[in-house]
């Protein structure tokens, strides 16, 4: 219940630990009601005629639910299921980067979407990431993912990332980037005290959604 531990077979281990690569459709299921109210306090940071970039990720997925009230957006998203939520919305401008298709992640990577990703600047990054630790930084599961993340922070003026308390529990094998890049994170209320204060006095604004 506190998510200390991961029930195993026969025992429990901690839950500290390389974090696997989920597909998209197990994210999904995960800690819905928090990616919820993280989808829509994401939103509230948007502003009118913003240019945002929206990484693939499930709590990335909810920020879309919450941008009809816009008269315009320009929307950068390398998430093929991002980019149709996006394609109803007549309100918005979407502009996917081409690549490689990570159907675990339904996102596209590789050369071509970083070469893309270079043609751009943007006001507001929402990053999802699967491992968050103020000692470590942000992290991922994917290789190339992780560098294609790293392009999108350097392309983007506020670095936000949206992520469920439980990514505090875990590292992933590839290092997106240390934790003086974010700006603002958004999480549930989850998040111990101790990893709340360690992202603030690292110069994060702390969001509970």
């Amino acid at each position: 219940e506190k998510k200390i531990l991961i029930r195993t077979r026969g025992g429990a281990t901690k839950t500290d630990r390389v974090a696997n690569d989920f597909n998209i459709a197990d994210k999904n299921q995960r800690y819905f009601e928090e990616k919820r109210r993280i989808g829509k306090a994401a939103a509230e940071l948007i502003e009118d005629g913003d240019t945002i970039i929206l990484d693939s990720g499930s709590s990335t997925m909810e920020i879309t639910k919450h941008l009809s009230r816009f008269t315009h957006l320009t929307i950068i998203s390398n998430a093929v299921n991002i980019a149709v939520a996006l394609a109803e919305m007549k309100n918005t401008s979407v502009i996917i980067p081409g690549g490689i298709l990570r159907r675990n992640s339904l996102s596209l990577v590789g050369s071509a979407a970083e070469e893309n990703f270079q043609n751009y600047f943007c006001d507001k990054l929402f990053l999802a990431v699967d491992g968050i630790n103020a000692t470590h930084g942000l992290s991922t599961p994917n290789v190339e993912e992780a560098h294609l993340n790293k392009m999108m922070i350097e392309i983007a003026k506020k670095i936000i990332v949206v992520t469920d308390s439980s990514k505090f529990l875990k590292r992933s094998l590839a290092v997106i980037a240390p934790i003086s890049k974010v700006d603002i994170l958004i999480t549930d209320a989850g998040i111990s005290p101790k990893d709340q204060k360690e992202m603030e006095d690292a110069g994060v604004q702390v969001i509970i959604a």
